[in-house]
């Protein structure tokens, strides 16, 4: 399970996506190609007609070859989608590969939702609070669609992702509103069924691959600034805890091939991002099998005291190897990833942490819970001793590591006995950044199957709320231990709260606010100037909270320059 994404640490929240796009980008998604659509009681429709390809090629359209798709609003008339992403980071991957698929395919992009032609939600499904925003979300929409003038072709309503796959028939049924429905392996097949949709009729496809990585498709970034990006590395999850509706939604594990990660990351180095994230279900268990000479090589050892409910894979080139060849790209550009499982941590990954200056000190390392007893139930393959283990080899091998995690609160079967020890994971550990919630069963998961949601709403608000006060109770006193420090911070833009500071993050991930002055550079004395969105600054920490630091600017500078000089 993904942590939220870092403007939003919960899931289920809307992420707006309408920032300008710009000419390839970084972050990527799954899907698969040459598949079927599902069509769960539904006859299949006849496809797009004869006027839907003469349209398209009087538009321009490009065809399947490797042309640089066209600019949004470059074609006149073409139609206009308005795209929103809901929950975690991979979900803003997926938005930006379906978007550069439509682009490719005569669409254009438009950052006001009265504008649109076409409304597709990207969609979470871990918690019922992420789908009950969208079904909110499809009144609105329901509304929009009726109050539209009848001289403009019917608004179309598509729901994407993992919400599709899980409730593919009730999306459908409920209330006859949405057009289009996708898994997170169909996307490539969304022209297809948005002109299905254009004439009249519902249209669905969410088949799940085994092998679609979307590792030919660059995708279109669209966060504003372009400071920072997400790099799909491999998709699903095999790991199957108790909880987890992912290996559901999103299929079995599968790896994008080397190379084309490398190629993506030089792309985006080359248009100056600063700071990649590399993204997965189970990021560090990548295995690359395209190539064939590598096919035989020993499966790594697993963290001390960790097992998985599968057999050992053999073979593929693994996360060590990629870290390494992703950290040589740039020198000057941050590489973080995420969302890890704390079983895939050998040596000669943290090695490769501790002495890369690019390859940032901060590891997230899921929890869930600090009970032994309900570590079991939920199948998490550990131990509460073999996890505090694992903190202890963590931070022994990357000194001044920064660390995140998740728990639940109020999983089956948990008693107070268990959720106190959660309780005192959280002060013994220590983190930096959390994201907790209560809870949400999810259907088709072993839990749903074979244990009982016994533990009552408001118990599960009570400890959830307990975990949260702890959690920030602890991370004030980490963030205040940098109270004093020197903090090289990525610039990333104007503080939300006032125009006069500037906000970034540093290497630890976290949100540091310092005022926006000018600032000699270290590499050029006399030459003061303002931080601009992308810059290196080093920042004197003054105060902190849980969340934040505040601090005094002292200098721009660089990556390299920053890591010489410590």
């Amino acid at each position: 399970m993904l942590p939220g994404a870092r403007a939003l640490r919960a899931a289920g929240l809307l992420r707006p996506s309408g920032a300008a796009p710009r000419s390839g980008a970084a972050r990527r998604a799954r899907c698969g190609p040459g598949q079927r659509p599902a069509w769960r009681g539904f006859a299949l429709p006849a496809g797009p007609d004869l006027r839907h390809f003469l349209r398209a090629a009087a538009a321009g359209q490009p065809g399947p070859s490797p042309e640089l798709p066209p600019e949004p609003g470059s074609i006149p008339g073409a139609p206009k989608v308005y795209l929103e992403t809901y929950g975690c980071q991979m979900n803003v991957s997926d938005t930006e590969i379906v978007w550069a698929i439509l682009q490719k395919n005569g669409y254009a992009r438009t950052k006001e939702l009265s504008e649109a032609d076409v409304v597709l939600l990207v969609t979470c499904s871990v918690r019922e609070k992420a789908e009950q925003a969208i079904w909110n979300r499809l009144q609105h929409l329901k509304a929009l669609k009726a109050r539209r003038p009848q001289a403009r072709a019917p608004l179309r309503v598509g729901i994407l992702g993992c919400m599709a796959e899980r409730l593919k028939e009730e999306i459908l049924h409920r209330e006859k509103l949405v057009d289009v429905v996708a898994g997170p392996d169909a996307y490539r097949d969304l022209p297809r069924l948005l002109a299905v949709a254009e004439s009249g009729q519902q249209a669905a496809n969410v088949l799940l691959s085994l092998d679609e990585t979307y590792a030919d498709i660059l995708p279109v970034q669209t966060s504003a600034g372009g400071t920072t990006a997400f790099v799909s590395i491999m998709r699903g999850c095999d790991n199957m805890c108790s909880y987890c509706i992912v290996p559901f939604t999103r299929g079995r594990e599968r790896s994008r091939p080397i190379a084309s990660i490398l190629q993506e990351v030089r792309m985006l180095s080359d248009q100056g991002v600063k700071e990649v994230t590399l993204l997965g279900q189970n990021v560090n268990s990548f295995r690359d099998l395209s190539e064939v000479q590598f096919q035989s090589v020993a499966a790594p050892a697993l963290s001390r005291g960790f097992s998985t409910v599968y057999k050992a894979k053999a073979g593929g080139l693994r996360f060590s190897h990629l870290l390494d060849q992703v950290s040589r790209i740039d020198p000057e550009m941050r590489i973080r990833f995420t969302s890890p499982h704390p079983k895939d941590f050998p040596d000669e990954v943290l090695q490769l942490i501790q002495e890369r200056h690019n390859i940032c000190k901060q590891l997230h390392l899921p929890a869930q819970s600090g009970s032994t007893r309900v570590l079991e139930a939920m199948r998490r393959g550990y131990t509460r001793e073999a996890y505090l283990e694992l903190v202890h080899h963590v931070r022994a091998s990357i000194p001044g590591v920064s660390l995140s995690s998740d728990f639940i609160a109020g999983f089956c079967g948990e008693t107070e006995e268990d959720h106190l020890q959660t309780v005192s994971l959280l002060q013994e550990v220590r983190y930096n950044v959390g994201f907790l919630f209560a809870y949400s069963m999810r259907q088709k998961t072993r839990a749903h199957h074979r244990l009982q949601d016994d533990v009552p709403a408001d118990v599960k608000k009570q400890r959830l709320e307990q975990l949260i006060a702890t959690f920030r109770e602890e991370a004030v006193r980490a963030n205040t231990a940098l109270v004093g420090q020197a903090q090289l911070v990525l610039v990333e833009g104007p503080s939300k709260r006032s125009a006069s500071e500037l906000c970034g993050r540093n290497d630890g991930n976290i949100k540091v606010i310092f005022p926006d002055a000018e600032l000699e550079d270290a590499a050029e004395p006399g030459a003061p100037g303002r931080a601009q969105p992308g810059d290196y600054v080093m920042v004197k920490v003054t105060s902190a909270s849980s969340q934040t630091l505040r601090g005094v600017p002292l200098y721009r500078t660089t990556l390299s320059r920053a890591a010489a000089s410590h």
